[in-house]
């Protein structure tokens, strides 16, 4: 690689760092924040463009394209991927005449994957709480139909909702919504955070599971797709409130799996590891979980994209998934095997 080899945001970070110019470029802004290099070791594979989602809005797309305007001369090369990485490749049709419900489809995992639903000629009922960023995804496909629902899954009357929206149709469902908790363990949990993640993580799916489970079984046929964690895999990833959570969201994959497969419904669930949504964290962390779970999440071998995560999504919500039911997919680059 030499100083005239172009560097876009497209780039990895790990080429940006390798780069003669690039990589003085990418120090200097690091140093200013009082940020080691080592630190973006994890996410050393992503392309540098995914440095605005993971700093949840402390660096601008305008210090991005700072850096590729100081890196090619003061122009923007074309967006070229660098040779290996992963790139989306879009299935043309096939979602083609489904309706396919996704919630938490405003920001991350959600949207990425109402987004690669609708490309593949989906119908995509999107659910989320927040009504502009709905519209914001709505605008972001404008040849797509994109039916965008604002409510809380939490509720039965925002259950009613979502259904309501589909019309009578609904071919697969995505649980995708879901928040943090504040890494505490069990003595320190209070009830606030108890509550709130079981309800938004479990509860939620489980009431809007309930509620299209009936407009399947009349059309003999679905998929349900549950997002888990990691978490769900083992205890060393998160709180107690996070973590009883989604295991519970294994027993209800599980569960629905079993009773609704002679039906033609097909449960599955995908277990994310670190992924580079920008999903925010609650104002106050547990000194006490943080330092006990730190070393073992400072072991997350990559850190994916949502992109990523919603190819994985969309496979088990396809028929090219048509003999998998039950299964919990470790969409976590092998964090589980460590």
């Amino acid at each position: 690689m030499t100083e005239n080899t172009p560097i876009t945001a497209s780039s990895t970070i790990a080429a940006w760092l390798d780069h003669p110019v690039g990589g003085p470029l990418v120090r200097g802004m690091l140093g200013q924040a009082g940020i080691d290099e080592t630190t973006l070791a994890p996410v050393a594979g992503l392309p540098l463009q995914q440095l605005v989602v993971l700093s949840q809005g402390q660096l601008g797309q305008d210090v991005v394209d700072g850096l590729v305007r100081a890196a090619n001369g003061g122009e923007i090369p074309d967006d070229v991927a660098d040779e290996g990485q992963w790139r989306e490749v879009v299935t043309a049709g096939r979602f083609a005449g489904r309706t396919v419900v996704v919630t938490g489809a405003a920001s991350g995992i959600g949207r990425a994957t109402a987004s690669r639903v609708a490309r593949e000629g989906g119908r995509v009922i999107a659910v989320d709480i927040s009504e502009e960023r709905l519209a914001e995804l709505v605008a972001s496909l404008p040849d797509q139909l994109v039916v965008p629902v604002a409510a809380d899954i939490t509720s039965q009357r925002g259950v009613d909702t979502i259904i309501e929206a589909a019309d009578g149709r609904i071919d697969a469902l995505a649980n995708v919504a879901g928040i943090n908790d504040d890494f505490s363990p069990a003595h320190e949990t209070s009830d606030a955070v108890w509550d709130r993640v079981i309800a938004v993580n479990l509860t939620g799916a489980f009431k809007l599971t309930r509620a299209a489970l009936p407009v399947m079984l009349e059309a003999g046929r679905g998929s349900i797709v549950n997002v888990a964690s990691e978490a769900a895999l083992r205890g060393n990833s998160s709180g107690t409130a996070y973590t009883v959570s989604k295991h519970g969201v294994i027993g209800l994959t599980k569960s629905a799996a079993f009773m609704y497969g002679p039906q033609g419904i097909r449960v599955n669930a995908v277990a994310p590891g670190g992924v580079a949504t920008g999903i925010p964290m609650p104002p106050t962390i547990s000194a006490a979980g943080l330092g006990r779970l730190k070393p073992f999440q400072d072991m997350i071998p990559t850190i994916a994209t949502a992109d990523q995560l919603a190819a994985s999504i969309t496979f088990l919500l396809s028929d090219d998934a048509v003999n998998i039911n039950g299964a919990v997919l470790a969409s976590d680059g092998g964090w589980s095997v460590q």
